[in-house]
């Protein structure tokens, strides 16, 4: 059984700054997750669609309960294929992206739309669909549920970095969003004190030497 995410929403930015920035939200403060980009092929057709194929390499912290189950020499990154369409005419960008390692484990499959508004104007409507998936014998259920949490955080984290690109190409920062990059860190940093604490309050045995 595959699990099936679906959103939409509204960007209030023009579609061609959507476009624009959609190119330009690589590296940004929300998704320090996305280590690398790369452009391996690009073409624009006679209808003056433009076609690009992107490989993308991301980290992958599995949570405690898969670190057990799986090789502590796994690897932790995961590599992505993003393919997009540009059409001009119709003024929309799809973008399809999946993960080429990993699929046993987790297989992520997304489609997002960008169209032009004709209700709003200056406003770009999104349409993000994801289907989850996993072939792991017995763990398929809470391996997808655990994919479905992640992917909506990470679309979260997603849209606020298409915001930091979209106020980057009009030469501000939102004060929102620096606010939302500063109180991140600092929950991290709590976080990981938290973790320090409960492992100096864990007695430790003394080392054996042969």
């Amino acid at each position: 059984m595959v699990k099936y995410f679906c959103n939409t929403a509204d960007i209030r930015s023009t579609w061609d700054h959507v476009v624009s920035a959609f190119w330009q939200r690589y590296p940004n403060p929300f998704s320090t997750h996305v280590l690398t980009e790369d452009v391996v092929y690009r073409e624009v057709t006679a209808d003056n669609r433009l076609l690009s194929r992107r490989l993308l390499m991301k980290t992958n912290r599995l949570p405690r309960w898969a670190e057990v189950l799986f090789p502590t020499g796994m690897s932790r990154s995961v590599y992505i294929i993003e393919d997009s369409i540009v059409d001009p005419v119709n003024r929309s960008l799809t973008t399809y992206t999946w993960n080429l390692n990993h699929t046993t484990l987790m297989s992520v499959e997304e489609r997002c739309i960008f169209r032009d508004s004709v209700e709003q104007p200056a406003t770009t409507q999104l349409k993000r669909e994801a289907w989850i998936s996993s072939g792991v014998y017995g763990f398929s259920r809470p391996i997808q549920e655990f994919g479905l949490a992640r992917f909506k955080s990470n679309q979260v984290k997603a849209m606020k970095g298409l915001e930091y690109a979209l106020s980057n190409l009009q030469g501000e920062t939102p004060q929102r969003l620096l606010r939302d990059s500063v109180k991140d860190a600092s929950e991290k940093a709590k976080e990981a004190a938290k973790s320090l604490a409960s492992a100096a309050a864990v007695p430790q045995k003394p080392q054996q030497y042969v």
